[in-house]
């Protein structure tokens, strides 16, 4: 059985995954948690719950814009999208956080 990503460390990530998803291009609310989800072969479970107020968030930071349009099951959706100061941030997010893997690589594999 595949341990489950504890809620709070999933929770201060939620916004590196988003941004890094929107790195490949704009997607709605739904595919954004969708697309986490299968490239972490269902290891990473979004919740709606907690990616919505993420996307919100981010976007009154400046780091994603939004627009509304019409999804391929002809639906209208609000899409996602980085914007240059998202992009900077995905940078910098990217970096942190490979640091604190390191890091905790480190501790745990010292005896």
């Amino acid at each position: 059985m595949a341990p489950q990503p504890q809620s709070d460390a999933l929770r201060g990530s939620i916004e590196l995954l988003v941004l890094r998803t929107l790195a490949s291009g704009a997607r709605h609310g739904w595919g954004i948690g969708q697309r986490i989800q299968d490239i972490s072969s269902g290891v990473l479970e979004v919740n709606q719950g907690s990616l919505y107020p993420a996307l919100q968030r981010m976007e009154q930071r400046g780091l994603i814009s939004s627009e509304w349009r019409t999804t391929e099951n002809n639906r209208r959706a609000r899409y996602y999208q980085l914007t240059a100061t998202g992009e900077r941030a995905l940078e910098s997010e990217m970096a942190s956080w490979r640091g604190f893997v390191a890091a905790m690589e480190l501790v745990l594999s010292t005896p």
